[in-house]
């Protein structure tokens, strides 16, 4: 096998690259995941994950992990709700029977930490390496030197930039830049939800809220952990955050934003800026050109954002790192390739259209999402696949 004796660097410690050290190990690889968080105990941010069956759960039942996934997956989570505006419910499956695995439209829900956790545990001890945030890298006979911002190096003959969507490594591969979408998100997480946001809590049901209207959108989800994520979704210029004036660590500031930008909505969304037991920011959604490709290398690739970064409407974003992860791996323990050139350019090239594919896929949701008739888009949509 190609990677036989060979150091191989994961740079970045999310479910794309911990689900490839998983698939690695599995396969007698030497592997360390280079993590910039300082443990695993750091607060996870960020919505539920939806996991789908040709791609996220497909990866997990390669690395032995679906039974564990069923352990900590949360049961319901994947409700929801079809609102307008001023939270009207136009669409809900709360009252439908439950689908369970093997439903063609079964996308099962997991937060992010329990992910990240039951990955983590899968691994050999000491695989991770915390307080490692990628800063440079350079080449030393044939091989990768790392430099981390704690100032500790590492050696390796492959490294795999998982890093993410403002990824340090991709540079070394791609100049090719994202291109905005036109769509900024004001992304947040409420602590407490059953005490800060009662009224949104109540309507969640542990569950999905979509909530569409005006060309604009507001996603809610409930947490296991008892918070409450949420994206705010507007149509603005690229330049926009920098610009607005608005700052992002005053609540205040925030809120009188939203009730300009949304005063055509119920007031009830505000109850998303009343509390100071939250998390924001404001993200400009970014995604790069279908046609992206690369000159292929014989010691380092991408994954995941880094790889294909695209906007979260379609929920394609970890499990197109997780089938990365599982191709990857795939390729390089393929005999059919007896160099570790041809298992990464079998690899990218494979990986480069699907993403394309996906993105494409991904950008027509995202302007059907925040166009005029969105609503009746997404219930005919949701209504077709009960």
């Amino acid at each position: 096998m190609i990677i036989n004796n060979k150091k191989i660097a994961i740079i970045g410690g999310g479910p794309g690259g911990l689900t490839l050290a998983r698939l690695l190990q599995l396969q007698g690889a030497s592997v360390k995941v280079y993590e910039r968080d300082i443990d695993q105990n750091q607060r996870q941010q960020g919505a539920t994950l939806d996991l789908h069956e040709e791609s996220g759960l497909k990866a997990l039942t390669a690395a032995g992990l679906i039974e564990e996934f069923k352990k900590h997956y949360r049961p319901g989570a994947d409700k929801i709700k079809l609102m307008d505006e001023q939270a009207n419910v136009h669409f809900s499956d709360h009252n439908d029977q439950a689908a369970d695995f093997g439903h063609p439209h079964f996308r099962p829900e997991i937060d992010r930490g329990p992910l990240k956790n039951l990955l983590m545990n899968s691994l050999e001890e000491n695989t991770i390496l915390w307080d490692s945030q990628f800063m440079a890298m350079k080449k030393l006979n044939q091989q990768w030197v790392l430099k981390f911002k704690n100032g500790e190096t590492a050696i390796a003959d492959l490294v795999i930039a998982a890093d993410g969507a403002n990824s340090k490594a991709r540079p070394y591969l791609s100049s090719t830049a994202a291109i905005y979408s036109g769509v900024t998100v004001i992304e947040g997480n409420i602590y407490h939800a059953h005490k800060n946001v009662p009224k949104l809590n109540n309507l969640l049901q542990n569950g999905k809220i979509f909530a569409l209207g005006k060309e604009k959108s507001i996603i809610l989800s409930a947490k296991g952990d008892g918070s409450l994520s949420f994206y705010t979704g507007i149509k603005a210029a690229a330049e926009w955050i920098a610009e607005s004036g608005i700052d992002w660590n005053d609540k205040n500031s925030v809120l009188a934003w939203f009730k300009t930008q949304f005063a055509d909505w119920s007031p009830i969304w505000q109850e998303l800026f009343a509390t100071d037991e939250m998390y924001l920011v404001a993200r400009s959604m970014r995604h790069f050109p279908l046609n992206q490709s690369w000159e292929p290398q014989p010691d380092l690739t991408m994954i995941g954002d880094a790889a294909h970064l695209m906007p979260p409407y379609a929920g394609e974003g970890v499990n197109m790192a997780m089938l990365d992860a599982l191709e990857l791996s795939r390729c390089l323990s393929d005999n059919r390739f007896s160099t570790l050139l041809e298992a990464i350019a079998g690899f990218e090239q494979q990986m480069c259209k699907r993403a394309a594919e996906v993105t494409a896929f991904t950008l027509e949701q995202t302007e059907a999402l925040l166009a005029q008739n969105a609503l009746p888009y997404l219930v005919n949509l949701f209504s077709d696949h009960a």
